[in-house]
């Protein structure tokens, strides 16, 4: 069965960072391109960053500049390490996998919450 673990999120001063990570378990992974979604009380889950199994990248523009999306295959691995957080970055934050180059994703974590104090 196919799981995805956050881990790293937290409460962290405006200004700060934080790194999460998503371990993948029984997945293939270099089928996959590996995504981080976010979801803020009240408002739709929404993208923040994608890496296809190349390696290329994506951003929300939202984000862009900020954070960066890796992945080490070895360790079956996805981590977003996030600077200069400001609170509109408070979420739930979720990883995600889909096919490598598709628009699903079919397989979700339970998500990690990070909170942003100013």
């Amino acid at each position: 069965q196919v799981q995805l673990v956050e881990s790293g999120g937290g409460l962290v001063q405006a200004g700060g960072s934080l790194r999460l990570s998503c371990a993948a378990s029984a997945l293939t992974f270099s089928r996959f391109q590996l995504g981080w979604f976010r979801q803020a009380p009240g408002k739709e889950r929404e993208f923040v960053a994608v890496i296809r199994w190349s390696g290329l990248r994506y951003y929300a523009d939202s984000v862009k500049g900020r954070f960066t999306i890796s992945r080490d295959n070895a360790k079956n691995t996805v981590y977003l390490q996030m600077n200069s957080l400001n609170p509109e970055d408070t979420a739930v934050y979720f990883c995600a996998a889909g096919v490598d180059g598709g628009l699903q994703y079919d397989y979700w974590g339970q998500g990690t919450q990070v909170t942003v104090s100013s």
